[in-house]
């Protein structure tokens, strides 16, 4: 009983992580007439606020003094803060510039490109229907790319740049908290610099708009950290595949919201494009379904041939879930 009840609750937190995600955009418009650059430094400088208070109520901080002795570790984590740095800033300048559609179509083709990444980069072996997906989702590019009249570099630069910051956390493998603690603390120097550097010129839009919008700049850190909690508590209470169907939320009421609350264009050959990343995204989900079943059945037939020759069976532990911070 207490599995099936921890079960519904990572659900819960799984659809309450992707959501928020999937809604952000409502949120970046609030910050103007603050620019895309002072939002990304405000957002590395509160979400390390954020997090250093969490980890003072946890008190995890064993981690930080194993993570200074590893060089390799650290040069990891500083490629991974400067990667998810060009996927937040172009993520909000793209959600604040009316291109939120556009935005979506990044983490539509996110599953796509990590993939191909994996072949190209980790010398993976592709199933059939992954190949047949990554196929799809190349012809989808085409396409907008000839809708848009150029390649959908705002897609492309997002789906990357998360992708890469997914395969870089998986080798430095740290918990959720921890990393963000330690890129935001990467990126924190820099970015205080440049918010001083506009409050001493006089251009600082944090304090010359009211209480109320400084209040909305420093949430932004509460807005970063909230999600990645919720995420934590799913991916240790729910299986990975079940995290694989959730992570559409985002994309999909983004797209939503680019449609029918920020009103933008969807010509035929878009509907077309983005027809062909659904597809391959159908492809991808169930060949990933269907592989699990499969290797749960061959599980379970190798517990009762073991249990009928009496030799236990250890468990597999799941693989870690990286590149949660994204959006």
């Amino acid at each position: 009983m207490e599995s099936k009840k921890d079960q519904r609750a990572g659900l819960l937190y799984g659809i309450g992580a992707y959501g928020m995600w999937g809604v952000v955009p409502l949120f970046w418009p609030l910050l103007k007439p603050a620019g895309a650059i002072e939002i990304l430094a405000h957002r590395m400088v509160w979400s390390l606020a954020v997090v250093a208070v969490a980890l003072l109520v946890v008190r995890r901080w064993g981690w930080v003094r194993e993570l200074v002795r590893q060089p390799k570790k650290l040069g990891l984590i500083a490629v991974a803060a400067a990667v998810i740095t060009v996927n937040w800033g172009l993520y909000i300048w793209s959600v604040n510039s009316g291109h939120v559609v556009e935005a979506s179509l990044g983490y539509f083709i996110n599953p796509l490109v990590t993939i191909a990444m994996g072949v190209l980069l980790l010398g993976e072996r592709m199933r059939p229907v992954q190949w047949a997906a990554v196929g799809v989702g190349a012809a989808a590019v085409v396409v907008l790319a000839v809708g848009y009249g150029q390649p959908p570099w705002i897609s492309l630069v997002l789906a990357f740049s998360f992708a890469t910051y997914g395969l870089v956390k998986k080798k430095v493998n740290l918990g959720g908290l921890e990393s963000l603690a330690a890129e935001t603390a990467i990126q924190f120097l820099p970015a205080m610099a440049y918010l001083v550097w506009l409050g001493t010129s006089g251009s600082a839009a944090f304090g010359a708009h009211g209480t109320g919008h400084a209040a909305l700049l420093a949430a932004t850190g509460v807005v970063t950290a909230i999600p990645l909690v919720c995420f934590g508590a799913a991916a240790i209470r729910v299986p990975l595949s079940t995290l694989g169907l959730l992570q559409y939320l985002a994309p999909v009421f983004q797209f939503v919201l680019g449609i029918l609350y920020f009103h933008e264009a969807m010509p035929v050959e878009r509907w077309a494009g983005f027809g062909l990343v659904w597809v391959a995204l159908t492809l991808l989900t169930w060949d990933a379904v269907r592989t699990a079943r499969g290797a749960a059945v061959a599980r379970g037939a190798a517990a009762v041939a073991a249990a009928a020759a009496g030799v236990a069976i250890p468990v597999a532990e799941p693989e870690a879930v990286a590149g949660a911070e994204g959006k």
